[in-house]
């Protein structure tokens, strides 16, 4: 991967974002098609309605073409929510999440926020390792069935000093 770079996220990478975490999921997870409805909704509320000061997403590319992405957004006051991380496949062991991460936590931090959250699926392994690896802890973890599946849900948040 030559010269990665992370750049803002642009309203015409929605549906890039939309189709990736879709098609990845399904192949990967056997997510059925209302994970993508989720993915749209929040890519359509971030567009209409995010704040700029205090709320980013990036992409990660090469050469024009898309690898990667995070989001940053309020959870509350004090509180952001990591959201959207995704890496396409041949993207992935070569640190690319570990600086999607680096960039979102050094955002919400030089933004004010004392801490960040997150949800995922304990079936992300790399990624929950990442998160360990980068101070996150695990405050909750539940069976559910979710995108039309049997799947164990995470709740993940990392403080800054």
């Amino acid at each position: 991967m030559d010269k990665i770079t992370l750049r803002p996220f642009r309203a015409e990478d929605a549906p890039w974002l939309v189709a990736q975490h879709g098609a990845l999921y399904a192949r990967d997870e056997g997510f059925d098609e209302t994970f993508a409805v989720l993915v749209a909704e929040i890519l359509a509320d971030f567009i209409a309605a995010h704040d700029p000061e205090c709320e980013a997403g990036w992409i990660a590319e090469v050469d024009g073409r898309r690898l990667g992405s995070i989001f940053c957004v309020r959870l509350s006051g004090d509180i952001a929510k990591l959201r959207l991380f995704l890496l396409v496949p041949e993207a992935r062991g070569r640190g690319l999440g570990r600086r999607l991460l680096e960039t979102c936590m050094a955002f919400a931090k030089a933004r004010g926020y004392h801490g960040m959250q997150l949800w995922t699926h304990e079936s992300h392994r790399a990624a929950c390792a990442l998160y360990a690896r980068s101070g996150w802890r695990l405050v909750s973890s539940r069976p559910v069935r979710s995108f039309g599946c049997d799947l164990v849900e995470q709740s993940w948040e990392v403080a800054f000093r």
